[in-house]
């Protein structure tokens, strides 16, 4: 069994933390996005990885080198022409194994042991509201019959959530090459759902398995639900002198917090230091300097200082005041 990790995305809608960090390294709930990924590759017994990287790629290899026992093999995507792009040229270090393909800006939380045991290949889907921001799949005597991507109409309520076992990635490179010498795109890009529904057409077996547990990281509100999401069911109480803690929280005991408020779902980092503020909601990354700020639902980046100022009102009766 091999996990291969795309993570060569720029990350525009998460500008504009992602000018100086890989999308995939932005903390949430006490660790990097691809950490979360990590840590659930290994215990569900997956110790092979292909990750494919991209702009500030070094930084990716250094995070995993340093922090993971893993066999990682690393390839780089220079041109960014598509997610079955990215897969057709790492597809050097896999053979016949299973792959499980995992978005990398996809945190999931769902047993993954029956299916890393079927001889049939499976997609992660969830029912959402709205499926034209995603590839959609239609279902047949409880097999997939048809997948389309980013559909005006979708066929279904049914989600591709970033989850893909593939049981013969041979027989996906071979339709990902066919792909590429048809110049099938969408979107301008070679996609992995037209790749997965030539495999279809050639009498590939496709299941389904559903995943609740879905938490996108790719825009700033998402990443903050997953991070209120993730210290919900991880986060700590802790107490910490001069200040009020509410949880959860996940602070760095390398953090210098005084005279504050934190929490509830609030993550702070390494080398932090606040002074005399309150924050909720809200993400404070590594080195940053937060100041007599009240801060909700906020991300603040690496070595980001900020200095708010309090108020000094002498208000009569029956007055209003906003502050914007």
């Amino acid at each position: 069994m091999r996990a291969v990790i795309p993570v060569a995305g720029v990350g525009t809608r998460l500008r504009p933390h992602t000018y100086t960090l890989p999308k995939v390294l932005l903390n949430v709930a006490g660790k990097p996005i691809l950490g979360h990924i990590l840590d659930k590759i290994i215990a569900d017994g997956i110790k092979d990885a292909t990750i494919i990287i991209g702009d500030m790629g070094d930084l990716v290899r250094e995070y995993v080198n340093q922090n993971f026992d893993l066999n990682v093999s690393f390839i780089e995507q220079h041109e960014r022409k598509g997610l079955a792009h990215s897969i057709y040229i790492a597809k050097e270090t896999f053979s016949t194994e299973p792959l499980l393909i995992i978005l990398g800006d996809t945190i999931y939380d769902v047993d993954l042991s029956p299916i890393l045991k079927s001889k049939s290949s499976s997609l992660g889907v969830k029912a959402v509201d709205d499926p034209r921001r995603f590839g959609v799949v239609e279902m047949k005597d409880g097999f997939i019959s048809r997948l389309v991507e980013k559909p005006n109409i979708p066929p279904s309520n049914l989600a591709i959530v970033g989850l893909y076992y593939i049981a013969h990635p041979q027989l996906l490179v071979s339709c990902i090459e066919e792909l590429i010498e048809k110049d099938i795109k969408t979107k301008d890009e070679y996609q992995l759902t037209d790749a997965l529904q030539l495999m279809v057409e050639h009498g590939e077996k496709i299941s389904t398995f559903n995943v609740e547990g879905w938490y996108d990281c790719g825009k700033p509100e998402t990443l903050l639900s997953t991070n209120r999401y993730l210290l919900r069911r991880y986060g700590i109480s802790t107490m910490l002198e001069g200040n009020l803690i509410i949880p959860p929280v996940s602070i760095s005991p390398k953090a210098k917090i005084s005279n504050s408020i934190i929490g509830p779902y609030t993550t702070i980092a390494d080398n932090v230091k606040i002074e005399e503020s309150i924050i909720r909601n809200s993400i404070i990354s590594e080195d940053a300097k937060v100041e007599k700020a009240m801060l909700d639902n906020s991300i603040i980046g690496n070595n980001a200082a900020i200095k708010g100022g309090y108020k000094r009102i002498n208000l009569g009766d029956s007055s209003e005041i906003d502050f914007y």
